[in-house]
């Protein structure tokens, strides 16, 4: 059984320049994959309204939602560190919502930790969370739950003003305690910059190769998302065509009647004419 990595591994790993893995998970099957192959953080993103509930954007995904898949991901992976995903809505408020609602995560789906989206206006929200006994992960860049106002799913960052303000963000995250942060859809050279001026780990996606860790949605990475896919996925393999060709497969055979055949079933010794002589 694997040891669960916790907070002090991930900052001793930054220190060490090792490099940190973060995939998504939504269920208890790709959790326990994703664990058997040595993912440092299992992060239930709110992605999933997306991906696997077929939203539009991350926007409707609620708490109960996110409640729901991160517990079947804590008990596909019992001893990965899992980190709950705040979806809109859910600390927006204020400090006090943000501890009920991450309290949650917690308690009832067993998480190791909470993401938020924000920068220097979720800080004391922050802080007062970190506190509470709750482990914090930053996400600041683009950030998806408020894309629109930022004019759309942009990179962040790009002019000497913006730059600035992320800087601030990056630290002001740290100071307020955050764990570590995600860093999306940033430049590279900002990245870098970022992930040398704080002293927690920085996640990046779309932020290039100088963060001290990368995350992307395990759909994207494995080929099974077609609706879209961002300029900075990588995709290593491209399951789509494989599970509509099996699937297509099953069909024809159902069809034609050559599945199941006998080695598909089951037979016994049953004497069928005395049960026909007993109706």
């Amino acid at each position: 059984m694997k040891k669960r990595k916790n907070i002090q591994d991930f900052i001793a790993m930054k220190k060490a320049g090792e490099k940190i893995t973060v995939l998504t998970a939504y269920d208890a099957s790709m959790a326990r994959m994703l664990h058997a192959s040595d993912v440092d953080i299992l992060l239930v993103g709110d992605s999933l309204g997306m991906v696997v509930l077929g939203y539009d954007s991350t926007v409707p995904v609620t708490m109960d939602m996110m409640i729901h898949h991160s517990s079947a991901v804590r008990r596909g992976a019992p001893e990965a560190f899992v980190v709950g995903d705040m979806p809109f809505g859910s600390y927006q408020s204020g400090p006090r919502d943000a501890i009920i609602n991450a309290g949650r995560f917690l308690k009832e789906a067993a998480c190791d930790a909470v993401k938020l989206e924000g920068g220097l206006e979720v800080c004391e929200t922050v802080r007062a969370m970190v506190a509470a006994g709750i482990s914090v992960m930053g996400h600041i860049g683009l950030t998806p739950q408020t894309a629109m106002q930022l004019g759309g799913y942009k990179v962040q960052g790009r002019d000497t003003a913006s730059a600035r303000r992320l800087l601030r963000e990056a630290k002001g995250l740290a100071e307020a305690g955050a764990f570590s942060m995600v860093l999306e859809c940033v430049p590279s050279q900002l990245a870098e910059m970022i992930s040398g001026a704080v002293n927690v780990p920085t996640i990046g996606i779309g932020a290039g190769p100088h963060c001290d860790g990368q995350v992307l949605v395990v759909n994207d990475l494995l080929g099974m998302f077609e609706k879209f896919i961002p300029s900075f996925v990588k995709t290593y393999t491209n399951l789509a065509p494989i599970m509509k060709e099996s699937i297509a497969q099953y069909n024809r055979e159902v069809r034609e009647g050559s599945f199941p055949d006998a080695a598909h079933s089951f037979s016994a010794q049953i004497d069928l004419q005395a049960i026909m002589k007993d109706q």
